[in-house]
């Protein structure tokens, strides 16, 4: 598959390139004159800065990834990084990580001088099918998940298939979650590709990525160029993100892995479509759930609770601090089918209780 470009229509619009090699592209777009400055997760950098070649001379801050990222100490850090490096509103910050990589680098550039240009080169299948585009950034506070960030498009994002091949399983299946998610909204076309390419992208490597990545970047740039600041229609992105929030809260954030999360959300927000009365295809639930198997999702809370400790009470203090809704009033995405979702759904509290058991 050849590198594929694919644009997003906000204001002003940009291009997510998909594909083999898309990293060498970057010089392309960065601005030697009025300075680069490279965030990057150190283990990716370890393994893959060679794909960044022409940059090894930029400033660089290099940080673990994961959910730690996301944390006002080091946001400070890197506000701090690219002060000393004496850069100006002109210059471009690149991310080169995972999507908590692309959060916080994201949030640091819509703050630096009151604006920079920021740059993402996602390095996991969860940043380069979700959290690299669309330009929500955060951080987490202590109460709850991403309740502190802005939305900054980037100037450009390069996902760039060969540097998934290192990921470990864990980090596969979380990308894998999200990619669930996003075949769920665009339509019974996505679903059934996803469907028939499962047992192949089951594992990392796989060949068949790269037109799972665009499809998902397709969908997305879609659903972003229609609500860009999410005012309405572009919260479906929301999926199965109110249960797993909790989930994470409850856990301990970078304890479940995001996307794994987001599959058990998508189950319970199902589970709740069917109790509502709202979900119409009623063999939707049992195919997403073949599909989680075959992905090697998990698809209950009750496969999670044989590793984690997720008890009701947890579950509900992490609902209370939902983004979406009024305080201690969580909003939920509900199915109908697939393509066909409805927002801003509160629920009964018997119906939570059912739920998280």
């Amino acid at each position: 598959m050849n590198v594929r470009r694919i644009e997003v229509q906000t204001n002003p619009p940009y291009a997510v390139h998909v594909g083999p090699s898309a990293l060498k592209g970057v010089l392309e777009v960065g601005s030697q004159e009025s300075g680069i400055f490279v965030l990057a997760d150190e283990k990716a950098w370890s393994l893959h800065s060679g794909a960044l070649a022409g940059l090894e001379s930029a400033p660089r801050l290099e940080i673990a990834g994961g959910e730690g990222a996301k944390s006002m100490a080091q946001l400070e850090g890197v506000l701090d990084a690219l002060t000393q490096s004496g850069l100006s509103r002109t210059s471009t910050l690149i991310t080169f990580g995972g999507g908590s990589i692309s959060d916080l680098g994201g949030l640091a550039a819509s703050l630096f001088k009151r604006g920079m240009d920021v740059v993402h080169c996602p390095t996991t299948l969860l940043a380069q099918v979700d959290a690299a585009i669309g330009g929500k950034t955060a951080i987490n506070l202590r109460l709850g998940k991403n309740l502190a960030g802005s939305i900054h498009q980037p100037r450009s994002v390069f996902a760039d298939s060969e540097v998934l091949r290192t990921l470990p399983d864990e980090e596969w299946a979380s990308g894998l979650g999200e990619a669930l998610k996003t075949a769920l909204l665009g339509g019974e076309d996505s679903l059934s590709s996803l469907e028939a390419q499962s047992s192949e992208l089951a594992h990392p490597g796989s060949v068949a990525i790269s037109a799972l990545v665009a499809d998902c970047v397709q969908t997305k740039a879609r659903i972003v160029a229609e609500d860009p600041l999410e005012q309405g229609p572009r919260r479906v992105l929301n999926l199965g993100h109110t249960f797993a929030h909790a989930i994470e809260h409850c856990a301990g954030y970078g304890t479940v892995p995001h996307g794994v999360a987001v599959s058990v959300g998508i189950s319970l927000a199902l589970e709740a479509s069917a109790a509502m009365s709202v979900l119409e295809d009623v063999g939707l639930p049992d195919r997403v759930r073949k599909l989680q198997e075959a992905l090697g999702l998990p698809s209950s809370l009750a496969e999670l609770r044989g590793l984690h400790d997720l008890g009701p009470e947890g579950l509900r203090a992490g609902l209370a601090q939902d983004k979406k809704g009024a305080v201690g009033q969580p909003e939920f995405v509900l199915v109908r089918s697939p393509g066909d979702l409805v927002l801003g759904i509160g629920m009964e509290d018997s119906l939570l209780q059912s739920l998280l058991g």
